[in-house]
């Protein structure tokens, strides 16, 4: 009984503190989401948090299989889940779901360091309805590795956000 007692206190701790935040969403008593980053930041992504019965004794269930995620690859979810995992065995106990959160939001730029910025990909998810055959041949481009120089180059064209600087592919008219 005492678990759902912890469980009802922290349910409403994170209800007051994420009340209005637009990156938070209850699927459930039981089950929460987070949104990491804004939504149209190519290196966003969800987590979601579910407790079992014995929540906080035991590792809440964490996720990355939301659609939102669609985009990142599967070492990287996994590489993020080992690291959140890490923070779950440090916090068995005590009500952990805030402390994930905020985990994730400190290190985000960390967790999709190796993430290939692809704005091409995140933006075709978003608008693509009715063409399911675009996001897949987009995805193929995203296995192709980069060396550190290529990053480095491709960061040197475009600013921290992964854009390209205005009228990059301009012609130069000389008469």
């Amino acid at each position: 009984m005492a678990a759902n007692e912890d469980q009802e206190m922290e349910l409403e701790a994170l209800r007051s503190i994420y009340e209005g935040d637009l990156c938070f969403r209850e699927l459930s008593p039981v089950s929460f989401q987070y949104r990491i980053g804004e939504s149209g930041d190519p290196k966003a992504f969800l987590i979601e948090v579910s407790w079992p019965e014995t929540y906080p004794q035991t590792a809440p269930v964490i996720s990355m299989d939301a659609f939102f995620n669609n985009t990142i690859s599967s070492a990287i979810k996994q590489s993020i889940l080992d690291k959140l995992m890490v923070e779950v065995e440090a916090n068995l106990g005590t009500a952990m779901t805030y402390t994930l959160f905020e985990y994730a939001k400190d290190n985000k730029e960390v967790f999709m360091e190796n993430q290939p910025v692809n704005t091409v990909t995140s933006v075709s998810n978003n608008v693509s309805t009715g063409t399911p055959d675009v996001p897949p041949s987009k995805k193929k481009e995203k296995k192709e590795q980069l060396s550190k120089t290529q990053k480095r180059k491709l960061a040197d064209k475009t600013d921290n956000k992964g854009e390209l600087p205005r009228g990059w592919n301009w012609v130069d008219v000389i008469k």
